[in-house]
């Protein structure tokens, strides 16, 4: 197993948590999708700076970044980067293999497939709102193993999606092959 180093870029931290596995309260599994956000990046919640709502992506890495998305949905990110700084990656899918019955619950739906399939549906079948916002990855209720690296994850990129700014960056990541992605990746261009 190798560490994951969320002192990293956003973009090298997103790629590492590709295949490692997240557990909050023993409930959770392999993390399939991520996309990264850096505070110089227009589509990024601290792109303006540190606000009350976004001030956990400004603490040390490796600790939580929890917000509501239009005042619905809870959204979850691991911060990276020097504290100060303002970096963060979003979890957008996961593949659950710990307390699927539990998920199901929280969900109301059994199809294995959609439980994680989002950032909204991922925190929702984990349990996570803004109490473990700016809470450290480290302590309970998280458990992050980091991806086997003798496990050869193989990983596709594209632009980031349900974004207005910057819409062109590849920073979103994907575990190839996997059926558990919020949505599917477009096709490599031919050349």
């Amino acid at each position: 197993m190798t560490l994951i180093d969320f002192s990293a870029p956003a973009h090298e931290v997103a790629r590492q948590l590709i295949g490692a596995t997240l557990l909050v309260d023993g409930v959770g599994g392999r993390i399939v999708e991520t996309e990264a956000y850096d505070q110089s990046d227009p589509a990024s919640h601290t792109f303006g700076g540190q606000t009350p709502r976004n001030g956990a992506m400004f603490g040390p890495p490796g600790h939580a970044y929890v917000y509501r998305s239009y005042g619905l949905h809870w959204c979850f990110n691991t911060v990276c980067r020097e504290a100060g700084h303002g970096a963060g990656v979003l979890l957008r899918a996961l593949e659950p293999t710990h307390g699927i019955a539990t998920m199901r619950a929280r969900r109301g739906l059994q199809e294995l497939r959609l439980l994680c399939a989002g950032p909204g549906r991922l925190a929702q079948a984990l349990g996570i709102d803004a109490r473990l916002n700016a809470q450290p990855l480290a302590l309970p209720p998280f458990e992050l193993l980091a991806p086997d690296a003798a496990a050869g994850v193989e990983i596709v990129l594209g632009p980031r999606i349900g974004i207005s700014k910057a819409m062109d960056v590849p920073w979103r990541f994907g575990l190839k092959g996997s059926r558990y992605l919020s949505r599917a990746f477009a096709a490599a261009p031919r050349s």
